[in-house]
């Protein structure tokens, strides 16, 4: 069952992230991963009243399933790589969702 990592993140005052993100894709690739979405903060959208306050970016990535997740996380290859999203970004969120073909499991509870 396919699963979405949800990214919302500020990009910190370094260069870690552009080193991040020029080697990330394929290393996302390589699990079978896909960019599903990017998006960049719309400042001319009226916020929500909520506690957590809105980041800067928004990366949503779909993997095949949790396996492909965590051998992205786990790969030793990739052991430089994930301290330079660390480093490079500030104010990290990051949730996993299985994917759903619509809301009526959820809407039973």
């Amino acid at each position: 069952m396919p699963l979405y990592a949800l990214n919302l993140f500020d990009l910190a005052d370094n260069d870690d992230y552009r080193a991040y993100s020029r080697r990330s894709l394929d290393a996302v690739r390589k699990y079978g991963g896909t960019v599903a979405a990017m998006g960049a903060l719309d400042t001319d959208a009226t916020p929500t009243p909520g506690d957590t306050a809105p980041r800067q970016v928004m990366i949503l990535v779909e993997w095949p399933d949790r396996a492909a997740f965590d051998g992205f996380l786990a790969d030793p290859g990739h052991e430089d790589l994930h301290p330079l999203r660390e480093n490079g970004t500030d104010n990290y969120l990051w949730w996993a969702y299985d994917k759903l073909e619509d809301l009526r499991p959820l809407l039973k509870r």
